[in-house]
């Protein structure tokens, strides 16, 4: 996560003060963190797993959406711009800005946001009634993990090599791991130019 932008802001402000700035910022508790740009690889895994979503909930109640789509979770307090999520809430569709109730949130890990994606960020998207499952993919290693809440509202890890399926019960839709690093094969991260 970036560094703080500005003071401290009510959720109402920043969501004013956001639609108004040429980049993005995620929102915690009052406190505002500018987004940095993505690798090609980041970005790439994101579109491959956005395109099969959308591919696969195409003509139903759910949709997907990437990048530039805000998450609010309003128990936390924040609102947060995830790699790619999918939400079948019908209230949901009525929100131009920001989405409160995704079943599925996908992060794909960098080394500048992987403890606070795995850490801040997985504790505040726990406490969304709605979500069933969190994806993080690694880049690097090729590693796919897949939290579900399971019926006792347990978070169980799903562990997954870049080679196998990845099975999101939330959606009914199976990912390979060639769909998910096409074009962007796991490995350490080209110098930067």
């Amino acid at each position: 996560m970036g560094e703080a932008a500005s003071p401290f802001l009510t959720s109402e402000e920043y969501l004013a003060w956001e639609a108004e700035q040429p980049g993005k910022h995620e929102f915690v508790a009052g406190e505002i963190f500018a987004m940095g740009g993505a690798s090609d690889r980041h970005a790439t895994i994101s579109l491959n797993v956005a395109s099969a979503l959308r591919d696969h909930l195409r003509g139903g109640p759910c949709r997907s959406f990437m990048a530039d789509m805000k998450v609010h979770v309003a128990a936390a307090d924040a609102f947060f711009y995830p790699d790619v999520l999918v939400t079948c809430d019908p209230a949901d569709r009525e929100r131009s800005h920001y989405k409160a109730a995704p079943v599925l949130v996908v992060e794909v890990l960098s080394p500048s946001t992987e403890a606070f994606d795995r850490g801040q960020k997985f504790a505040a998207y726990r406490r969304l009634p709605s979500l069933q499952e969190y994806l993080l993919v690694d880049p690097v290693q090729g590693s796919v993990e897949l939290y579900r809440r399971d019926a006792s509202d347990h978070w169980v890890l799903h562990a997954h090599g870049p080679a196998e399926t990845v099975d999101l019960t939330s959606v009914e839709c199976s990912l390979t791991g060639a769909t998910i690093f096409e074009d962007a094969p796991p490995g350490p991260e080209p110098e930067a130019d």
